[in-house]
């Protein structure tokens, strides 16, 4: 006969030597089943406080939602002007101003051209102006020669081997002794010849005009002598004396050379200082006191 078994509930203790370990474990799985259930009837009766916290939770979601879309328009708000001042800062390009009438067009009515168009205008560029210029310069000279004094006619002077005109001219402070004699044409100033003497063409041209103007330049020699003034002042002195001299020679030609200029005496001369004064003019700066 098989023995009976206890009705009642088995007490835990030490596993019996014969009994082994897994109906042990299988036995304390099976007494945990009561915790189990006893946590899932809690869960069960968490529900309601789960579902009030959710409630509070969509309530007061549009409202955050609308606080942070206010701030974030007030930082948009504020935060433009910030950018609006750092572009203020940054510098700008310098623009070349306009020219004022640029845009019109040249309205210069070129020489002979009729302004009311009742004839072609001529093309001004149809001729280079450096040549025209050249043209000009080479016409002027011409212009010049034309312009000189043609030599006097019927001048009778007397040429013999002895025949010695002297005379004194003046200019400013320059005195020169001329003495007119035959010869080829020869300058002697200073004993020196004119170019020396005087290298600027201007002041030969200008000693030269007297026997010019006679038509006498290459039949009489000139011998001078020079000093006081300037080389200028010696240089009218000197056209002086000549002059001066040919009316020795021939006193009709005194009406002709006097039209010209040449016996006109150019006595300009430094002023002298006056007393108080520290030049001739100039006075001393005043002085109140």
């Amino acid at each position: 006969m098989e023995p009976e078994q206890a009705s009642g509930p088995v007490e835990d203790g030490p596993p019996l030597e014969g009994e082994p370990a897994a109906a042990v474990a299988a036995s304390e799985g099976s007494e945990g089943e009561p915790a189990a259930a006893g946590q899932a009837s809690e869960g069960s009766e968490g529900e309601p406080a789960a579902a009030v916290a959710a409630s509070e939770g969509a309530a007061v979601g549009p409202l955050s939602a609308a606080a942070d879309a206010g701030a974030d328009a007030g930082q948009a708000e504020h935060g433009e002007p910030e950018e609006e001042e750092e572009e203020d800062d940054e510098p700008k390009p310098r623009v070349k101003p306009e020219v004022p009438g640029l845009h019109l067009e040249v309205d210069i009515v070129p020489e002979g051209v009729d302004p009311l168009g009742r004839r072609e205008p001529e093309d001004p560029y149809a001729t280079d102006p450096y040549a025209i210029e050249e043209e000009e310069q080479e016409q002027a000279p011409a212009e010049e020669q034309e312009e000189m004094p043609q030599p006097i006619s019927a001048v009778a002077i007397d040429l013999a081997a002895g025949a010695r005109y002297r005379a004194t001219g003046k200019r400013k402070t320059a005195i020169a002794r001329v003495t007119l004699k035959p010869g080829d044409g020869t300058y002697l100033v200073n004993r020196r010849s004119l170019e020396q003497h005087f290298p600027r063409t201007t002041l030969q041209r200008t000693i030269r005009q007297p026997l010019e103007t006679v038509g006498y330049q290459s039949q009489m020699d000139v011998i001078a002598t020079v000093y006081g003034g300037g080389v200028s002042a010696q240089a009218g002195a000197l056209r002086h004396g000549v002059s001066k001299a040919l009316i020795e020679a021939d006193p009709n030609l005194r009406a002709e050379l006097k039209r010209r200029g040449f016996l006109t005496r150019d006595s300009r001369v430094k002023e002298r200082k006056k007393a108080g004064l520290k030049k001739a003019r100039k006075r001393p700066q005043f002085s109140k006191r």
